[in-house]
């Protein structure tokens, strides 16, 4: 698996995620397997299959999930702030709209659009990747062409 770059945030949530995964979710599906066992011939039983594959599914996830953390590396948090790198929370000016923004570029694993986390491999996320302060950056999107200029650069 390729390397992958985590903030602490992000790998913390992974973890997170993993644990709540091999213990509260695997009884839960545990549970329901013997359950589904309890009500009879297992041959014809469509809840005994449907809750076999949710355990298998979760195992699968838990599997991802480690191989995840295994390759990941955390970003430090005291690197250079005057260009965008991954981990870098970047405030934008829209150059055709005037309107503000920010974006703080993380990795696929991270992104949330919601909470303004783009990945570094999007395409503006790839478009600010590499500049710094001041510049203007023209990057290509499916729906034409964004300009943005970067007003600040910091680490959260």
């Amino acid at each position: 698996m390729a390397d992958i770059y985590l903030t602490r945030a992000g790998h913390r949530k992974l973890l997170e995620e993993l644990e709540n995964l091999k213990t509260v979710k695997r009884r839960q599906l545990s549970k329901a397997v013997g359950e589904a066992r309890a009500h009879g011939d297992i041959s014809e039983n469509a809840e005994y299959d449907a809750a076999k594959d949710a355990q298998g599914l979760n195992e699968k996830k838990i599997a991802e999930l480690e191989a995840k953390l295994a390759s990941a590396h955390i970003l430090d948090e005291n690197i250079r702030s005057d260009e965008v790198l991954i981990g870098a929370t970047v405030r934008l000016k829209d150059l055709d709209t005037n309107e503000e923004l920010a974006y703080t570029l993380v990795s696929e694993e991270e992104a949330d659009y919601e909470q303004g986390k783009i990945s570094v491999s999007s395409p503006i996320g790839a478009g600010l990747l590499n500049h710094k302060l001041n510049a203007i950056v023209e990057i290509k999107i499916p729906a034409g062409i964004l300009k943005y200029q970067i007003l600040k650069i910091s680490r959260d």
